[in-house]
């Protein structure tokens, strides 16, 4: 992946629309894929994301197979793997709760990673923060929310943390988005029998394909696209922040397109949310800028 350029001069404003946009399309295509939960299934359109996710990857990148360790390839294996879990999971999710309060579940996931990397004492408070906001999403008890859809999403959660940790190690040992390509065939290959056993022929129907390619182009590809081309004006840390908005954008695109209402308490969740994703992110910010610091001036020897 392109990393941030410091310093640049250009200004960070198309580079936050662009995120943004990719938010958009993402949550979109969220909404498009629980639109279609009827006929082919929540696994049905992981399988159908994956597949056609992979098939544009391939032929975007066209990646080599030679040059790699089995150590590459095994790395691979695990994250396609973490995505077929990680999207079966959330698609799971999403059957059984409203798009908002389903991402702003599967948020935990890098807000606890941020948290482990941040500083001691502001860290306990984020988490709090963070936990007091999801305990409001229920909006005035637990009991309004399936639990099972929770366990999904906290399941996704785990999984997006993962995700973070697997394609770092992919996208040092594979160039551009090779590793990537790849992973996506795995994680259609893994979610290949569920799909077929949650789908059936519907996934030969064309109409079910055709929405099936839009969800995996609204999902996957544009809003990856969009990130690349944004890193290369934002730094890291201003990018971190912007995609702790998911939540509210999901939140929005539910209302919209599904018609899901939130009560004022789970909205208020969601916010509170936000806030502790964007302290927890710069906070871990500042530690590992103070660790580089730290190790620079300090005495070989």
């Amino acid at each position: 992946m392109t990393g941030p350029r410091a310093g640049a001069s250009a200004s960070p404003a198309p580079a936050v629309m662009l995120v943004v946009a990719g938010l958009v399309c993402q949550e979109v295509g969220a909404s498009i894929a629980v639109l279609l939960f009827p006929e082919a299934g929540p696994l049905g359109m992981v399988l159908l994301r994956l597949g056609f996710s992979a098939l544009i990857l391939l032929a975007v990148t066209r990646p080599r197979l030679g040059g790699h360790s089995r150590r590459d390839w095994g790395a691979v294996g695990v994250f396609g793997f973490v995505l077929a879990a990680m999207n079966g999971l959330f698609y799971l999710a999403l059957e059984r709760l409203p798009l908002g309060v389903t991402v702003t579940i599967e948020v935990l996931g890098p807000l606890a990673l941020a948290i482990a990397t941040g500083r001691r004492v502001w860290s306990l408070v984020w988490a709090a923060l963070a936990f007091a906001g999801v305990a409001a999403l229920a909006g005035g008890g637990w009991d309004r929310l399936d639990p099972l859809g929770v366990a999904f999403a906290l399941g996704a959660a785990a999984m997006w943390a993962l995700y973070i940790l697997s394609s770092a190690r992919v996208g040092a040992a594979f160039a551009k988005l090779d590793g990537l390509a790849w992973a996506m065939v795995v994680g259609a290959i893994v979610a290949l029998p569920f799909g077929v056993i949650d789908a059936g022929a519907t996934l030969l129907r064309p109409d079910i394909l055709a929405l099936g390619a839009a969800v995996a182009l609204l999902s996957s590809t544009l809003p990856y696209a969009f990130e690349l081309i944004a890193l290369r004006r934002l730094a890291a840390s201003a990018f971190a922040i912007l995609m702790s908005l998911a939540p509210a954008i999901a939140a929005l695109a539910g209302w919209a397109l599904l018609g899901q209402h939130l009560a004022w308490l789970e909205v208020a969740g969601i916010v509170v949310v936000i806030v502790a994703s964007i302290g927890a992110i710069r906070g871990a910010g500042r530690a590992a800028a103070g660790r580089r610091v730290h190790e620079a001036v300090e005495p070989i020897g």
